[in-house]
């Protein structure tokens, strides 16, 4: 690898200096000090650290070929492997070089309902906001679920990859990346570990806040467990106060992603987890799954420049709230 690795380096870098060259893209953290000290000793361009991590146990199968694998549940799982190729580039001879995962997510497989349950949205937000800045960047794995590595799937809804499924069905995980989406681009000070606060140009503001609650029954795996309908146990209720505004009306949106909300994988359960969609039930199942707002109402700010909003919270519900004056 690291003969092939020169050689390709060498030759990119050939054509333009500027181009950036970097690796070595393995599974499971591998060989990251390794390819550090072949670059240092070779004087091979090396531009940035990529490797990749999934926050899954088991062994893959059981005697029968049934695959059996279990979500990790302990509160840094993913994020304490990024900490850990963090420290080793550090450690190394090239101290400063970038990190980027170019894959993640709960599970190695596309065959694993992690990946179209509800719960997967608060998970990616989880872990996005544990890694902060630790990692230039975090590559969810995948954009669809067309992924013919292991060979073509026919089932609507089989445990891939994907952020939405093949006929363009999109799946909870899907609205964890719109959210952050339409967060504005200055992030506001928020020492909450579940949330995430920002603003625009216009002065409007955004909070994403979600509730990832690690909820699996020991000894059960994966495709036992996420393959059921699932009702999330209630929360309570979150208060959520805006400080620092102007006095005036304000318009409150709220969008939401969770248990029967832009859930399309629990409808899906529900009319009996067909292999095969019809037209029709992949229209209601995109209709349920739109990603639209769910509410918007008028709020008042008094002239202290605060308003305080109350919100029913359950297991790995995830909320979006914009709020924008009225001019």
């Amino acid at each position: 690898y690291f003969r092939l690795f020169e050689t390709t380096a060498r030759a990119v870098k050939s054509v333009s200096p500027n181009y950036r060259v970097g690796g070595p893209a393995t599974a499971g953290r591998g060989w990251i000090a390794e390819t550090i000290d072949f670059a240092a000793k070779k004087n091979v361009p090396l531009d940035f650290i990529t490797t990749h991590d999934y926050g899954v146990k088991g062994l893959g199968f059981d005697g029968e070929g049934n695959q059996k694998l279990f979500l990790d549940t302990s509160a840094d799982a993913i994020v304490k492997g990024v900490r850990e190729v963090r420290a080793t580039i550090k450690n190394s001879v090239k101290p400063d070089l970038p990190l980027h995962y170019t894959e993640w997510s709960s599970s190695y497989t596309p065959s694993d309902p992690t990946h179209d349950s509800y719960h997967q949205a608060a998970y990616i937000l989880q872990k996005l906001k544990q890694v902060g800045g630790t990692a230039q960047s975090m590559s969810y794995w995948t954009f669809t679920d067309i992924f013919e590595e292991a060979g073509p799937r026919m089932e609507a809804f089989h445990g891939g990859f994907g952020l939405m499924n093949t006929q363009g069905i999109k799946k909870p995980a899907y609205f964890a990346y719109q959210f952050l989406n339409q967060l504005g681009p200055t992030e506001l000070q928020d020492d909450d570990s579940q949330s995430i606060a920002a603003t625009d140009k216009k002065g409007n503001i955004q909070l994403l806040l979600w509730d990832y609650s690690r909820t699996l029954p020991d000894g059960v795996n994966n495709q036992q467990y996420f393959i059921k309908d699932l009702p999330p146990a209630g929360k309570g209720e979150v208060r959520v106060q805006f400080g620092g505004l102007k006095a005036g009306s304000y318009t409150l949106t709220r969008s939401h992603v969770g248990y029967r909300h832009n859930d399309a994988y629990t409808a899906y359960i529900g009319m009996g987890s067909p292999k095969q969609l019809t037209k029709a039930q992949v229209a209601t199942l995109k209709s349920l799954a739109d990603g639209k707002p769910e509410e918007r109402e008028t709020v008042k700010v008094a002239a202290d420049g605060r308003v305080s909003i109350k919100l029913p919270m359950r297991e790995n519900d995830v909320y979006l709230l914009e709020l924008s004056a009225n001019r």
